[in-house]
């Protein structure tokens, strides 16, 4: 029975989580200095406390909001960027050297800039969430596009296939795959910048002015209390997203068999 449940995918995730629990416990209590790393249990403490406050809940949404209107942003300008350059072979010379130069600037570089050009920071989450995606989605769905059967592109060619079935049946189950596994890079990393972002813009309201104000006061605790709050947004909208973008994956992908 023991053997059986640790052969479990999810009994193994929760017992790897419990040791390194373990082992956080044990080097905060060999530390022994809330300042420098505090327990897992004065970090639960610290967040339960965190959420009784009345601004906890707004801060968290309008960081949220503006991070995943970037990410969505970025995500229908990489995907329509990628399909006209497909068609367009001066465009999609002239768009490599622009997205190669945003995938390679330190997201630093950007937000600094963007302080330059923004009037307030209120934005700026937006903007830098969007530019990390960007590129990313636009080049994976690039390739799936691509990299599409030539034989079938030729026979739907004879056989004059209308366009638009030749887009549902033989460049989207290919570019689909691709498009997934973009998102889901693109997911934990227009968090990280935004977040980022807001922390250097110090944007009112938001979860990286809180993180900001806790570094500044030396408030260890709720720094990690804000950061479990990060990751576990972060999660949330990855499994909400991914589950819809898996379903359609699946979906387009049987739409070539039916063909």
């Amino acid at each position: 029975m023991v053997h059986r449940l640790l052969k479990n995918k999810a009994v193994q995730n929760i017992l790897a989580v419990c040791l390194w629990l373990f082992v956080w416990q044990a080097v905060s209590v060999y530390v022994d200095s809330s300042i420098l790393l505090v327990s897992p249990f004065e970090v639960l403490k610290t967040l339960f406390a965190l959420m009784l406050t009345p601004g906890f809940w707004a801060t968290a949404a309008s960081s949220s909001v503006r991070i995943i209107l970037g990410f969505l942003m970025g995500m229908a300008a990489g995907v329509a960027l990628a399909a006209v350059s497909s068609a367009n072979g001066l465009l999609r010379v002239l768009l490599q050297p622009f997205m190669l130069t945003v995938r390679s600037v330190p997201v630093a570089s950007f937000i600094i800039l963007a302080l330059l050009w923004l009037r307030s920071a209120s934005n700026l989450a937006v903007l830098i969430s969007f530019l990390m995606v960007l590129p990313i989605i636009y080049q994976n769905t690039l390739t799936g596009i691509m990299t599409a059967d030539k034989e079938l592109l030729e026979m739907a060619q004879v056989f004059r296939v209308p366009l638009l079935r030749r887009i549902r049946y033989i460049y989207m189950p290919n570019a689909a795959p691709q498009y997934a596994a973009a998102c889901r890079t693109a997911l934990g990393l227009c968090w990280k910048s935004g977040i980022a972002a807001e922390v250097i813009g110090i944007t009112r309201g938001s979860i990286g002015e809180a993180l900001y104000n806790a570094k500044l006061f030396l408030s260890t605790a709720e720094l990690f209390a804000w950061t479990l709050v990060i990751v576990l947004l972060s999660l949330l909208f990855e499994k909400l997203f991914m589950a819809v973008v898996d379903g359609f994956v699946k979906r387009v992908s049987g739409g070539r068999a039916e063909c």
